[in-house]
């Protein structure tokens, strides 16, 4: 004797998608997420790349929103100019290293910040903020919302992007 299956129509089914729980906080959808995405212009000149790289971090996850939520990517565009100018403290221009290695024995290479901001000018702001996002799926949709250009031209003016100051 088979049970009846319940109607999917009646509200009392979880599928229903008009009965909420009123016990659960809010969680956006991915539609949610994608509505109202700004975007953001940064000037990185003689801004200390850790604080840099952390608040466009922030603002690619979207925690600046009420409608935060982890595991949807909410966050807006962001567009960071004169990277070449920003900021290392201390003696890091000089001590930090970019290492990687070609996968064959003496492959290794250890490349000094200050040669990097002279051959590749974009690539430290990139580094920094894509090692705050998350490591999965999630974070490379977020890192691919971050455009870094050396020079303060950019090719987003018809986006309006909104200053965003960095203390």
């Amino acid at each position: 004797m088979a049970t009846p299956s319940p109607d999917p129509s009646s509200p009392s089914t979880p599928t229903s998608p008009t009965r909420r729980n009123p016990n659960k906080s809010f969680s956006a959808t991915v539609e949610q997420g994608q509505t109202g995405r700004a975007w953001w212009v940064v000037d990185a000149t003689d801004k200390p790349l850790g604080r840099l790289a952390s608040e466009v971090a922030s603002r690619l996850r979207g925690k600046h929103k009420p409608t935060y939520t982890p595991h949807v990517d909410t966050g807006d565009f962001v567009v960071v100019v004169n990277a070449h100018k920003v900021k290392l403290t201390g003696q890091k221009l000089d001590k930090k290293f970019w290492n990687r290695h070609s996968g064959i024995p003496g492959g290794f290479k250890a490349t000094s910040y200050r040669d990097l901001l002279e051959t590749k000018p974009t690539f430290p702001v990139e580094k920094a903020v894509k090692g705050m996002l998350p490591k999965n799926v999630l974070g490379r949709e977020m890192f691919g919302k971050l455009k870094v250009y050396a020079t303060p031209d950019h090719p987003h003016a018809a986006q309006k992007p909104q200053a965003l100051e960095i203390k």
